[in-house]
């Protein structure tokens, strides 16, 4: 696959990083396999998950292309940007041709991300993961290796302003492969969901407790933090949803009358 942007576009992100401050908390990398198809499910905290994210292959040479929501290839800023990195476009409302691209991508040795949640946890604990990940992985015959991200979620996130200030801790942590077969989606995706919950519990629990002191917003209410909790997320979550679909209904209804 050629790469015309990735390559500048890692180093202008590595320079932001230095730049930001940024010390980052790095572990289990030598787990992203050095070529050949792999799938990595990462967690969903904020807006850069996707920068982020793709750290945890760089240690093997590795370049991620992330399944993203059709809505940033749709804008006119991010849509050329997000193609001439060969990311894949999910329409959640017809997933199977971003399925596809994704397993095509595998079958010739590429490394693909994926979030599991489908969408950000308000939260910061990871939500109920879809069988997505598993049924790629098992179809396609690589190994489904873990990430879990801390700390993304400071700089940008649902529901909170801004924040590039400098000097924040990055935690980019790796887990050991999987290999689904996919004979019980269900089980291999709870399977799944609980080595990440693990891995997110140590993460969080080694991350600067002078940089996440109890009530921090950014901090899950289970660990002394702020944040919503799950149910509290969820309610948001079907607010926003319900929000959206009022504002299409209302756009639709405006094109007609002027048709």
């Amino acid at each position: 696959m050629r790469d015309i942007t990735y390559p500048p576009i890692i180093l202008t992100a590595k320079a932001a990083f230095r730049l930001l401050g940024q010390t980052f908390q790095m572990s289990g990398t030598e787990h992203v396999p050095r070529d050949g198809g792999v799938l990595l499910a990462v967690n969903h905290i904020g807006y850069v998950d996707f920068i982020y994210g793709g750290l945890a292959a760089n240690p093997s040479g590795r370049k991620v292309r992330f399944m993203a929501k059709r809505e940033l290839f749709d804008h006119k800023l991010t849509g050329p940007l997000m193609r001439s990195l060969h990311h894949i476009e999910v329409d959640r409302g017809a997933g199977t041709q971003s399925m596809r691209t994704a397993l095509d991508y595998l079958k010739a040795g590429e490394a693909v991300g994926i979030f599991p949640e489908a969408t950000i946890s308000r939260s910061f604990e990871l939500k109920e993961f879809k069988n997505g990940a598993v049924r790629i992985a098992a179809e396609a015959g690589v190994p489904l290796v873990p990430v879990i991200l801390w700390g993304t979620q400071r700089m940008m996130t649902k529901g909170q302003d801004r924040d590039f200030s400098r000097g924040k801790t990055i935690a980019v942590r790796v887990a050991p492969p999987m290999y689904p077969t996919g004979e019980d989606p269900a089980a291999e995706t709870a399977a799944l969901h609980r080595v990440m919950t693990s891995l997110l519990d140590e993460t969080i629990r080694t991350y600067p407790t002078d940089e996440q002191p109890p009530g921090s917003w950014w901090l899950p209410a289970s660990y002394g933090g702020s944040a919503p909790t799950p149910e509290e997320a969820e309610q948001l979550d079907v607010e926003e949803k319900r929000a959206r679909a009022a504002k299409r209904a209302a756009q639709r209804a405006a094109r007609q009358s002027d048709s």
